[in-house]
């Protein structure tokens, strides 16, 4: 008896545990056990069966809003924020949170609070609509003229790479919180990576937490110590694609872990207007580009001067000039005469490269496509005393890992090209073989090899000259036949950094502004793509 209800007894605590791994596979994640706060939690069963919600809704899932690596080191404002929190509780919200009857004065404060965020009376609500903008940009930014973008409810994704920057992170933040206003809040998603910031740049992100929580915005800050102990001994174009693939870390967590596909990549970099970016998304959408660059501008001694030379080529693979924003049309940034034309009329123009200030990147023809940022593996520290190696000629270039970036982006779009042709041709020659074996064919004599043994039928033409000599080099195909990659930089999006007089730059730039309207939406595409250059001087960083 005591055997027999021992047996029971098991049976029971087997049948129990069955249930148990049965529930959790069902309404647990497949990858809980490994899974953490700041890790993206992948779909269970009965996720997959009644339908996978790729939203990014923060109330539903909690690990969309991530802090990685907070610097907990103590601050001097330590003592001042805590005090100033304590007070705003003790103050505003503790006495409207005691009961029901109470309760919606602590909502109301929560909804003004968040209300001020949206409106962000600052530099970028304020001032950045009284900018000069060609075609009328900057006009009726009350009647939203960009709720053509805003009604695709697409997802987008905003990824910035932060070293030291607490000049203008604020304004950064500013940004972000007005394209969540256009888009909406549940529309984006911020990768904020601090690289070794040694300014207040930790403090910084600590409040941008705070307002990309309060809006519902979805993130990952996160901070990272720099690779080299000295600055000194870093090597530029490894630190700058280590950062940045950093930063789309998430990105492609949410594309494997629950299938979140965003449209677009928005790179912020220094200081961009929104409708500046907003106009730049609609450009990259209308060309179905793989990248459109803005420009960006530096000040010294009074002059505007195009900044970033060093990353962007034009469509020759020669480097822009370093131009002042008040330059005539023979001396602007582009070199190559399509360019500079449409320079002028502040259209769109096709480049080889570029990087130059805000860029917006399409995920499915690079990130999703396994492109990641890379760098020439062998580079020279000067810092230590082996001497350098001579490398051939033919070495890789060692400039930055964005000019990696792009020639990964043309060779990309080179084979997809390739490909969909020897697909076709494939299938063109499995139909013909298919109609042929249906068909009866004719049969052939087997060809003698003596018939024409001994006749003219054989013989070599006669002729004088002698017979051209074969290239001794291997054969190669012109770029120009092959698929191009479509990169663009768009004129009308300014990136300024700190000190810089943007009314000024503006007038500079874009005049008094009173451009036909009808001239953007006619010619803001380009219908002609131009092929890869077939050569260009490396600019190496060393």
């Amino acid at each position: 008896m005591t055997f027999l209800l021992r047996r029971g007894a098991l049976a029971k605590f087997f049948a129990v545990a069955t249930v148990l791994v049965l529930a959790r596979s069902l309404f647990s994640p497949q990858d809980s056990a490994s899974s953490s706060a700041t890790q993206y939690r992948g779909y269970n069963v009965l996720e997959r069966v009644t339908g996978v919600d790729r939203s990014l809704n923060v109330q539903k899932h909690k690990f969309l809003q991530a802090r990685v690596g907070r610097d907990e080191r103590h601050d001097i404002f330590d003592d001042l924020i805590t005090d100033g929190v304590r007070d705003y509780w003790s103050r505003f919200q503790l006495p409207t949170i005691k009961g029901k009857d109470t309760a919606h004065g602590d909502a109301q404060n929560v909804l003004g609070a968040v209300e001020n965020l949206l409106s962000l009376n600052g530099w970028v609500a304020a001032y950045c609509p009284t900018l000069v903008r060609p075609f009328g940009q900057n006009k009726n930014v009350d009647e939203d003229a960009y709720d053509d973008i805003a009604k695709e409810d697409r997802l987008y994704y905003i990824a910035l790479a932060i070293h030291s920057a607490d000049h203008f992170l604020l304004d950064q933040l500013a940004v972000i919180v007005q394209l969540a206003k256009r888009l909406g809040t549940s529309n984006l998603f911020v990768s904020m990576l601090d690289y070794g910031s040694t300014d207040s740049t930790a403090t910084l992100t600590d409040l941008c937490e705070a307002v990309l929580t309060l809006l519902g915005v979805p993130f990952r800050i996160r901070r990272v110590p720099g690779m080299t102990e000295d600055p000194a001994a870093a090597y530029y174009p490894q630190e700058e694609a280590y950062m940045r693939n950093l930063a789309l870390e998430p990105l492609l967590e949410l594309h494997r872990k629950r299938q979140v596909t965003f449209y677009r990549v928005i790179w912020l970099k220094g200081f961009t207007c929104p409708n500046d970016i907003l106009e730049t998304l609609r450009v990259s959408i209308s060309n179905e580009a793989a990248m459109v660059c803005g420009m960006d501008w530096a000040e010294s001694s009074g002059q505007f001067t195009f900044s970033d030379r060093w990353r962007t080529r034009d469509i020759h693979g020669d480097q822009f000039r370093q131009s002042k924003s008040s330059s005539g049309p023979e001396a602007v940034p582009p070199r190559d005469k399509n360019a500079a034309s449409r320079y002028v009329q502040h259209l769109p123009f096709q480049v080889f490269c570029c990087e130059s200030g805000t860029h917006i990147v399409d995920p499915a023809q690079s990130y999703y496509k396994s492109l990641t940022y890379r760098y020439g593996l062998d580079f020279h520290n000067a810092s230590i005393s082996e001497s350098a190696s001579v490398r051939p000629p033919d070495a890789a270039c060692l400039d930055s890992s964005q000019a990696w970036f792009c020639r990964d982006l043309w060779l990309s779009k080179a084979l997809e090209g390739v490909h969909e042709e020897e697909y076709i041709d494939s299938s063109q020659r499995h139909k013909q073989a298919k109609s042929g074996s249906s068909r009866q064919r004719r049969q052939v004599a087997p060809m003698d090899p003596d018939v024409n043994a001994g006749s003219d039928f054989d013989a070599m033409p006669d002729s004088d000259s002698p017979m051209e000599a074969q290239p001794s080099g291997r054969l190669t195909v012109p770029n120009s036949a092959y698929r191009p990659a479509r990169i663009l930089v768009n004129p009308r999006c300014v990136t300024t950094y700190a000190g810089v007089s943007h009314t000024q730059l503006a007038l500079d730039l874009f005049g008094s502004g009173e451009d036909d309207s009808r001239v953007n939406t006619t010619k803001n595409i380009l219908d002609d793509w131009e092929g890869a250059p077939e050569r260009f001087v490396c600019q190496e960083q060393l």
